[in-house]
């Protein structure tokens, strides 16, 4: 047969086939004969490479590497849509709805939490996927889009169209890829709307494609459908995977009972969702309604309060920290929450575990603080059983087995044995790690192995590990190509700047922030060292704590011993504060809440700083500005109840321009 017909009937069967598979759930093809048939495919490309087109399923298999992402403007902007916490907020957006719009009914859908994605099509054909990007333009990420298996790469009809959808990581993907990650010692994704992202952002489309992403789609710009029910059949005829779970609602109450059933479900579903989209189901209405400059005025995003989830506590375990402080850490049957599998919380001392009366064996309430961080927060005390174990603190270090001390005036338990093996542990984990002086490959699980191994032996012997080559690339596990690796991140990182030292030597209060306050005040480390207690406190926001952790460090012989190897050993000791243009930014306040599509968090920090701003973890009241991405947390309702500028991400990328 010409291996162009069979090129083009092999095409059409297995494009069938994943529809058949991942859009309908139907699934009418054994694997082994996909398979077959696929690496038949293959074959037939290779020796045929001119035949090789864009709906060829042999796209889904990856391998297209991009230098860098294409940006791609949306001929319809891709508007964000506004929020509702609370049952009143929707009765008050029924209203406005209602007063243009009387006779206007809702179609409600499952809020997925994933990453925005726009399709078009050309003759049928896919010709690109695009991110959201700041609404106006997005980035080309259409050889990614291309491996997910349930977004088709051909139509059954020769249509042009653009739709719109969500990408998302399925929950067992996600722990499956963690998993991967822990044993290679990367880091771990907070959660599978961040692993989506993380994924659909690789240059490399093999990596996509390993990552069992998913979509669902619910927008069609096609103007012949009437309503946003219509739209997601036509959808669906059309080969596009839709969420079943959609609802046909004549009245806000009927929303709201739908959004308390969805609820209910919600710890259930195999993929992530944090709200309830409610939009105005008949198209012809939407121009009556009308929009904003942000936001259409016809649609809003009932956002799901924090999930608080109950499992068992199981065992209260005790951490040593860097610092030797000793850490309770709850340890319960592992549970989904927010998106993150959750199986340990810490309790941070003695105080706090009996002012929230909690036992082991407790049936708990958890939830993630800050959207973030998992916390108990409190026992349920109708479910206890007669299996409870009364929480007793430890008296002796876990680690050394020397005796804990309580400092007065303080909540913790610390171990002050300067040669307890997990202090040092930590000690050199937290020097090499990203937030501080960020050594590539030096991951905690390797930082151990080299401890353990007498490699390591304290922050100084990081740098002289080129010394041991010879023994280094026979440890198990490493090898040349690894070794390689890790000595030259090493000795890249002597470059870094002095604020990443300061903060990765581990001074007790003494963290990223201030280390950057301290070093611009000084500019090296000799001004540091030689700084008076009173110039210290002068600084704007260096508290009493901070300063006399620091001025204690620097005068004791060990810290000065340390940090005189270092200089040794040809680490950077001064601060370039880098040239700072003024703008809107200059000295205000900022918090972020939610993921900016735009960019991650670390580079709008550095956006900021470069104009003198500073971006810090908590709303207060001298915050200045809050910076509004997706998926917003508690932070958005604090800043909301203190009056703080709300600033959302399309005017932040305008004014950091």
């Amino acid at each position: 047969m010409d291996a162009k017909i069979r090129i083009e009937e092999l095409k059409e069967i297995l494009n069938k086939a994943s529809v058949e598979y991942y859009v309908n759930d139907n699934p009418t093809m054994e694997d082994y004969e996909y398979d077959r048939l696929m690496a038949e495919l293959i074959e037939l490309e290779d020796k045929n490479p001119e035949l090789k087109t864009n709906d060829s399923p042999t796209n889904r298999i990856g391998g297209e590497v991009l230098s860098k992402f294409e940006k791609v403007v949306h001929p319809n902007k891709m508007m964000s849509l506004a929020d509702a916490f609370s049952y009143d907020e929707l009765r008050d957006f029924d209203k406005r709805v209602k007063s243009v719009a009387p006779n206007a009914t809702y179609l409600c859908e499952l809020k997925i939490d994933g990453l925005s994605v726009s399709l078009r099509y050309e003759n049928g054909v896919l010709r690109i996927g695009a991110t959201r990007g700041n609404g106006s333009v997005g980035e080309n990420i259409t050889h990614n889009v291309k491996t997910i298996k349930s977004i088709p790469l051909k139509l059954s009809e020769p249509l042009t169209l653009e739709v719109r959808g969500e990408i998302f990581m399925p929950r067992d993907s996600f722990i499956k890829l963690n998993l991967e990650r822990e044993e290679n010692e990367e880091e771990l994704f907070a959660n599978c709307r961040n692993a989506a992202a993380g994924s659909v952002r690789q240059l490399d489309s093999k990596v996509a494609a390993s990552r069992n992403l998913d979509a669902f789609l619910y927008y069609n710009l096609d103007q012949n459908v009437k309503t946003q029910e219509e739209a997601l059949t036509s959808m669906k005829k059309m080969g596009f995977k839709v969420n079943p779970l959609y609802k046909h609602c004549n009245t806000i109450d009927d929303v709201i009972s739908y959004i308390e059933e969805m609820g209910e479900k919600r710890p259930n579903l195999p993929y992530d969702i944090d709200g309830i989209v409610i939009k105005v189901n008949e198209m012809e209405l939407h121009d009556i309604i009308g929009e904003t400059v942000k936001y259409p005025k016809w649609a809003i995003a009932y956002k799901f309060p924090p999930e608080e989830v109950k499992t068992k506590l199981t065992d209260i375990v005790f951490q040593v920290g860097r610092t030797g402080v000793i850490t309770p850490v709850a340890i319960f049957k592992p549970v989904f929450v927010q998106g993150s599998l959750i199986s340990k919380a810490t309790l941070h001392n003695e105080d706090y575990i009996k002012e929230k009366d909690i036992h082991i064996n407790d049936t708990v309430i958890i939830h993630k603080a800050g959207d973030v961080i998992p916390e108990v927060v409190k026992p349920v005390i109708e479910d206890r059983g007669n299996d409870l174990i009364e929480f007793k603190m430890i008296d002796k270090c876990p680690c050394c087995h020397e005796p804990l001390v309580r400092i007065e005036g303080e909540a913790d338990y610390y171990c002050l044995n300067e040669y307890c093996e997990d202090k040092i542990i930590n000690k050199i984990i937290h020097f090499a790690s990203k937030p501080a002086y960020n050594i590539d490959s030096l991951g905690d699980k390797l930082s151990e192995q080299l401890f353990q191994a007498g490699f390591i032996t304290d922050i100084a012997s990081i740098f002289r590990l080129k010394n041991q080559y010879e023994s280094l690339v026979v440890l198990p596990g490493l090898g040349e190509k690894s070794i390689n690796h890790l000595l030259e991140a090493i000795e890249n990182s002597k470059k870094n700047n002095l604020d990443l030292l300061l903060f990765g030597l581990g001074i007790r209060h003494v963290g990223a922030k201030a280390s950057k306050l301290i070093c611009k005040r000084f500019k090296n480390m000799d001004g540091i060292i030689n700084a008076k207690l009173d110039e210290l406190t002068a600084i704007p926001d260096i508290g009493d704590a901070i300063a006399n952790s620091l001025y204690e460090y620097m005068h004791n012989e060990k810290s000065i011993s340390l940090i005189n190897q270092l200089k040794e050993l040809g680490l950077n000791m001064e601060y370039d504060a880098g040239e700072i243009k003024e703008n809107y930014f200059t000295n205000k306040k900022c918090v972020l809440t939610g993921t900016l599509s735009s960019m991650g968090r670390s580079e709008a920090k550095k956006l900021i700083e470069s104009f003198g701003g500073s971006l810090s973890d908590s709303v207060s009241k001298k915050t200045d500005i809050l910076i509004l991405g997706e998926n917003p947390g508690s932070k958005y309702d604090k800043a909301k109840a203190l009056g703080i500028y709300i600033m959302e991400e399309p005017e932040f990328l305008e004014k950091i321009k």
